[in-house]
C-alpha cells in the first residue's frame, strides 16, 4: 500500500503553554503523554511552541489511515461501481479521488477522529498525569482526549490548511477574474469536501443562469414600449418563471453528474460520534435503531409494534416542533413586522424612518437569533437519522423566521397599499444596501476579529516580558491560523456551519428578485453582479480569513432546493397579483379579459411547474447508464460466487455420503 504522497499536517491540537516542567516529571506531563500516545497510534506529531499556547500538528501516513478506515468499516467505491468496506489488502480495487489520493478529505477526517479518540488507558492501573502543578487521574479504560478536554487542558482541535494547495486555490479561484463564474470545483471538493464544493457549484451555475434574466430585465425596464407594456411585463414574468423552473431541474442534473464524477459513498454519511471541531456531535435522547432491528428479529409481532410506535412518535415530534415555530412566527413576529411596515408607510420624515429602521434591524436581529437557538433546542429532542437530517430540520425552521423578516414588509407595500414606488425603493434598498453591507460584514468581521486576537496575544506577551528588548512577532503559521475565526453559522455551531448563512443569503435573494420580478426587472442584473463578487469573497473568506472548515458528508444542497422550489411557487402567485393590479387600477376586481388571462396564466404556470420534472430527467442518461452497468457487473459477480458456493456445498455433501 505505497503511495508517493507528501506527508501533510492536517489536524492541530491546542493546549495552554505550560510552566517549566520539573525534573523527573517529564514522563507524567500531559503534553508529553499525549504526544507519545498519538505516535503510538501511528500518527506523526510536530510540536510548536507559540506565544501563549502549544500546538500539536498531527499527520497520518497512508498505512495509518488505511488501518483506521478498515476499523471504521468505511465504505468506498470500487472499480465495478459497488460500495464495499475498505480493505488494506485489496487497496487496488478501490477508486481514487480526482486529485489522485486514496481517501477523500471527509474520510481522512473520520480516520483522524477515530485514531485520536481511540487512545485509552490500557494499563492495569490508573495513571497520574501532571499539568502546571495539577494532577489528573487517567483511569483504566478511559479515553484520553475527552479527559483532557473536560479538564480544559485541550483548548481546541481544528483542521489545518495545506499552504501549498491554499495558495494554488487563491490564484486559480479566489483571485481569478477572467472567467466570472468558472470555478475549480474538483479541487474545491478535494480540499474542502463535497458539501462546500456543491455550494460553490450551485452558486456558479445560479450566477451563470442569472445572466439571461439580467439582460432581459434591463431591456424591459429601460425601453419604453408605451401601451405594449401591459403585454411586455406578462411576457417577462412568464420567461423568468420558466427560467426558474428550468434552473431548478437542470441543477438536479448537474448535482447528479458531480456525484457520479466524485467517488462519494452514502454509507459514510453516518452520525458522527466525535466532538472534534466546529460541528459538535450532540447526544440525543433517542433509541438506537439497531436495538429495534434485534427486537424485530427476536419477536416479529412485538418488533413491528415497537417500530410503528417509534416511527409515528418521530413524525409527531417533528410536527409538534414545526407547529411551535409556525405559531411563534404568526403570534410574535408577524404583528411586529406589520407594525414596522405600517409605520414606515405613514411616517413622512426621512430621519424618523431612518431611526425606526435602525431600531427594527437591532430588534429583528435579536428575534431571529433567539428563534435560531429555540429551533436548535427543539431539534435536539427530535429523532433524526444523522447530522444532515438534523441540519435540514433546522434550515426549515429558521428559514421561516427569515422569510417573515425579509418579505412581510414587501408584501405589505405590494398587496395592501399597492404602492409600487415604495415597493421599488424597498427592493433597491434590500438588493443594493443590504447585500453590499452583508458582503462587507462577511469579509471584514473575520479580519477584525483576527487582528483583535493578535493584539490581545501581543499585549499579554509584552506584559509577561517587561524589560525585554526586540519587537514582538508571530513566528509560527499554525498560531496565526489558530487565531482565525471558525466557519460557523449565525445560529451556532451545534448543527450547521457557515454554509447555512451563505445558502440563506442566496435563498432570500432568489425569492426577492423572483417574487417581485414584474415590479423591478433590473433586480436580476443587480443580483448577478453581486453573485460574481460573492464567489470571490466567499472563496477569499474560506482560504485566507478563516480556519479550514470541518468536512460534511452530504453531497447535495439538501433542504435548500425544496426552499427554492417553494419560492418559485410563491413567485407565480405574487407576480400574478402584481399584474392583476396593473389591469385593475380602480381596485374593483372586475372579471375582465385581462384578469381572466392572468388567472389562466397562473394555473398554466403551476401545471408547468409540476409537470416539467417529467419532461427533464433529474439525472443525465450517462449517469443512469453507468449505474446500470455497475449494478449488472455486481450482480454477475455475486451470482457466480453464489453458484460456486452452492456447487461446492453440494459436492461436499456427496463426498460425505460416499464416505
Amino acid at each position: 500500500m505505497k503511495e508517493n504522497v507528501e506527508l501533510v499536517f492536517e489536524i492541530c491540537v491546542v493546549i495552554p503553554k505550560r510552566e517549566a516542567i520539573l525534573k523527573g516529571d517529564e514522563d507524567f506531563d500531559c503534553g508529553n503523554v499525549f504526544a507519545k500516545e498519538l505516535k503510538n497510534a501511528g500518527l506523526v506529531v510536530d510540536r510548536v511552541i507559540g506565544n501563549s499556547d502549544e500546538f500539536f500538528k498531527v499527520a497520518a501516513p497512508l498505512e495509518t489511515l488505511g488501518r483506521a478506515a478498515a476499523e471504521l468499516r468505511i465504505m468506498k467505491r470500487t472499480h465495478i461501481g459497488m460500495d464495499l468496506q475498505f480493505d488494506m489488502v485489496e487497496v487496488d480495487a478501490f477508486v481514487k479521488q480526482p486529485d489522485g489520493s486514496l481517501f477523500s478529505w471527509y474520510e481522512r477526517f473520520q480516520c483522524y477522529c477515530h485514531l485520536m479518540h481511540g487512545i485509552v488507558n490500557n494499563s492495569k492501573s490508573s495513571r497520574i498525569l501532571k499539568f502546571n502543578r495539577r494532577e489528573i487521574r487517567w483511569e483504566v479504560g478511559e479515553h484520553l482526549l475527552p479527559k483532557l478536554e473536560s479538564e480544559i487542558i485541550i483548548k481546541q482541535i481544528f483542521p489545518l490548511h495545506d499552504d501549498k494547495i491554499r495558495k494554488k486555490l487563491l490564484k486559480t479561484w479566489a483571485l481569478q477574474w477572467w472567467d466570472f463564474t468558472t470555478q475549480p470545483v474538483d479541487e474545491i471538493y478535494a480540499y474542502y469536501g463535497s458539501k462546500i464544493a456543491i455550494y460553490f457549484a450551485f452558486l456558479g451555475m445560479y450566477t451563470q443562469w442569472l445572466l439571461f434574466p439580467a439582460v432581459v430585465g434591463l431591456i424591459v425596464y429601460f425601453i419604453d414600449y408605451g401601451s405594449a407594456n401591459l403585454v411586455v411585463l406578462p411576457a417577462f414574468f412568464i420567461a423568468v418563471i420558466l427560467w426558474a423552473i428550468m434552473f431548478s431541474q437542470f441543477w438536479k442534473r448537474k448535482n447528479a453528474a458531480l456525484l457520479a464524477r466524485w467517488p462519494i459513498t452514502y454509507g459514510n454519511a453516518v452520525d458522527e460520534e466525535y466532538k472534534v471541531v466546529g460541528m459538535k456531535g450532540n447526544a440525543q435522547p433517542r433509541q438506537n435503531p439497531m436495538d429495534l432491528i434485534k427486537l424485530l428479529e427476536a419477536d416479529r409481532v412485538k418488533g413491528k409494534k415497537v417500530f410503528t410506535k417509534y416511527e409515528w412518535f418521530n413524525h409527531l415530534l417533528r410536527i409538534r416542533n414545526d407547529a411551535l415555530i409556525i405559531i411563534s412566527i404568526i403570534c410574535l413576529q408577524l404583528p411586529f413586522e406589520l407594525a414596522y411596515a405600517h409605520l414606515y408607510e405613514v411616517l413622512n420624515k426621512d430621519i424618523i424612518k431612518f431611526g425606526l429602521t435602525a431600531i427594527y434591524l437591532a430588534t429583528i436581529q435579536y428575534i431571529t437569533k433567539l428563534g435560531g437557538k429555540v429551533s436548535v433546542k427543539l431539534i435536539m429532542f427530535e429523532h433524526n437519522e444523522n447530522p444532515e437530517t438534523r441540519a435540514d430540520s433546522l434550515v426549515y425552521k429558521v428559514f421561516g423566521l427569515y422569510f417573515m423578516q425579509t418579505y412581510i414588509g414587501i408584501f405589505y407595500h405590494a398587496l395592501l397599499h399597492r404602492n409600487f414606488g415604495t415597493l421599488r425603493k424597498v427592493l433597491i434598498q434590500r438588493l443594493l444596501i443590504s447585500e453590499v453591507v452583508q458582503n462587507l460584514i462577511e469579509t471584514s468581521l473575520p479580519y477584525i476579529n483576527y487582528n483583535y486576537k493578535k493584539y490581545a496575544v501581543r499585549q499579554n506577551k509584552e506584559k509577561e516580558e517587561k524589560g525585554s528588548s526586540g519587537t514582538f512577532q508571530f513566528t509560527s503559521r499554525v498560531e496565526k491560523e489558530f487565531l482565525k475565526a471558525s466557519y460557523t453559522a449565525s445560529t451556532g455551531e451545534e448543527l450547521e456551519d457557515g454554509l447555512f448563512d451563505d445558502f440563506l443569503e442566496l435563498a432570500l435573494q432568489f425569492g426577492m428578485i423572483l417574487m417581485f420580478a414584474c415590479a423591478f426587472p433590473p433586480a436580476f442584473a443587480m443580483s448577478a453582479l453581486n453573485n460574481i463578487m460573492e464567489i470571490r469573497t466567499d472563496a477569499l473568506k474560506l482560504l485566507a480569513m478563516m480556519k479550514r472548515p470541518v468536512p460534511r458528508a452530504s453531497a447535495t444542497v439538501g433542504a435548500w432546493l425544496n426552499i427554492f422550489q417553494f419560492l418559485i411557487l410563491m413567485s407565480i402567485c405574487t407576480n400574478c397579483a402584481l399584474l392583476a393590479w396593473l389591469f385593475d387600477e380602480e381596485g374593483k376586481w372586475k372579471i375582465e379579459p385581462g384578469l381572466v388571462v392572468i388567472l389562466i396564466m397562473e394555473h398554466a404556470l403551476l401545471l408547468i411547474k409540476f409537470g416539467f420534472s417529467r419532461l427533464v430527467p433529474a439525472e443525465p442518461a450517462w449517469v443512469r447508464a453507468a449505474r446500470a452497468k455497475n449494478s449488472s457487473q455486481a450482480r454477475d459477480m455475486y451470482t457466480k460466487r453464489l453458484l460456486r458456493t452452492i456447487s461446492g456445498g453440494e459436492k461436499t455433501r456427496e463426498l460425505k455420503k460416499i464416505e
